[in-house]
């Protein structure tokens, strides 16, 4: 019965997936859209970290880290996200729910799987500008969702070794209107990119006993730059509005080329000190390197692609797993900060982001179930140079369920 309802749950959420609108900022004008956080709740919890690693929960952010599973553990997360929007003229205030990642780990003895579904960017803005001249409009939909299989294998009882190979699908639509003023018929023009490719990411991990408390953690990943696939296709036509309704007098397909978009290189280390069950405090640098998108959809005159970087400091803390006469003794207690400079300088200005989070980890039902629920509050942008800041709210729940599904049974 539990599987056949997991499988349900697969089944809807890539469904949600696809269709769903997972940002609403405005940066997600550029490029192929705002990169998502490629983790799961119980990191995002921790401001990003994704150096930590267990038998029971899973770490989509280092292959590595699969290499530690001792239990079929399947996990879901989703988030309500709520943004204000602010110019030097106006603001305005917007939320929209998503579902966050899908996936399944699998041990295997010292080689152990995992497979799932998480979005990789997202795209959804609407943008107006009025002038004496002219109104103009912008809008995009879609994003690029990545499938993954990861393999982590346990080389020494200290260094564990991960792959990651990861496809790459979605499409991104972007409509512009230009209606010039005192003009009753304006000009629209849609384009729209399919993309799909390949990437891969590299993972280490090497863990160790300092004494019998102490632990010492250190984690590294690198994904090289790769190129995906966009197939282009692009629609003019004049158009009037009326009553809100739009109305097309004549329309023509424009023959674009199919262009290679660069996926840059990644590369993440990490370390950290706890105990194990009890607590954990660790620092992550993550890097990215520049984006190139030679396609007219994704250029754009006032911005420059740099080199990205983030920087987490996270972890957790248990008051005492074993007690089974209190709850919250068995909880779960974490928090984070980031801060990251996004790799977009818009009009000459850098647009960076700060994120502060929190989060229980709830034991339910069985031993190793656990529902997690958690916040984050952060700021992106700047109101310099006619930009958005973006102050913003986000609240997230994940489950996680693992048991020995594949244990074979004896029977006398």
């Amino acid at each position: 019965m539990i599987r056949k309802l997991l499988l349900l749950i697969v089944l809807l959420c890539v469904g949600g997936m696809n269709a769903q609108e997972t940002t609403l900022s405005p940066y997600s004008f550029y490029g192929i859209g705002t990169p998502k956080f490629k983790g799961t709740a119980e990191n995002r919890m921790m401001g990003g970290l994704g150096i930590l690693a267990d038998s029971i929960h899973l770490n989509l952010q280092n292959p590595a880290a699969f290499a530690g599973l001792k239990l079929t553990t399947f996990t879901v997360g989703g988030a309500h996200h709520t943004g204000t929007f602010k110019d030097n003229n106006a603001s305005e205030s917007l939320g929209t729910t998503t579902i966050d990642y899908i996936a399944l780990g699998i041990p295997a003895g010292k080689l152990n799987f995992g497979f799932g579904l998480i979005p990789y960017t997202s795209v959804g803005y609407e943008i107006k500008k009025h002038t004496d001249t002219e109104n103009s409009e912008f809008e995009g939909r879609g994003g690029v969702n990545k499938i993954f299989l990861s393999a982590g294998y346990q080389l020494t009882k200290h260094l564990s070794l991960g792959v990651e190979g990861g496809y790459y699908f979605g499409n991104i639509r972007n409509n512009m209107y230009l209606f010039p003023s005192q003009v009753e018929y304006g000009t629209r023009e849609r384009n729209r990119s399919d993309l799909s490719g390949f990437k891969f990411n590299f993972g280490l991990r090497y863990q160790r006993q300092l004494d019998d408390k102490l632990q010492l953690t250190t984690a590294l990943t690198y994904a090289p730059e790769t190129k995906i696939n966009s197939e282009n296709a692009r629609v003019l036509a004049t158009v009037s509005r009326n009553s809100g309704r739009e109305v097309v007098f004549q329309q023509m397909d424009i023959d674009v080329q199919d262009t290679k978009l660069t996926m840059p290189s990644e590369m993440s280390v990490g370390a950290g000190i706890g105990q194990a069950r009890k607590w954990f405090a660790g620092f992550e640098y993550k890097y990215r390197g520049e984006a190139s998108f030679s396609n007219r959809s994704f250029e754009m005159d006032n911005i420059t692609y740099t080199q990205a970087n983030k920087y987490t400091l996270g972890g957790y803390f248990i008051p005492n797993y074993k007690d089974i006469t209190s709850y919250f003794n068995r909880v779960v207690y974490r928090a984070g900060f980031r801060y990251e400079e996004n790799g977009m300088r818009i009009n000459n200005q850098d647009i960076n982001e700060f994120g502060m989070s929190f989060g229980l980890g709830l034991p339910a039902g069985k031993l190793f179930t656990n529902v997690n629920i958690g916040a984050e509050y952060g700021v992106r942008g700047t109101t310099k140079a006619n930009l958005v800041k973006e102050n913003f709210f986000s609240v997230f729940i994940s489950l996680s369920l693992s048991d020995k599904w594949f244990q074979k049974r004896k029977f006398n």
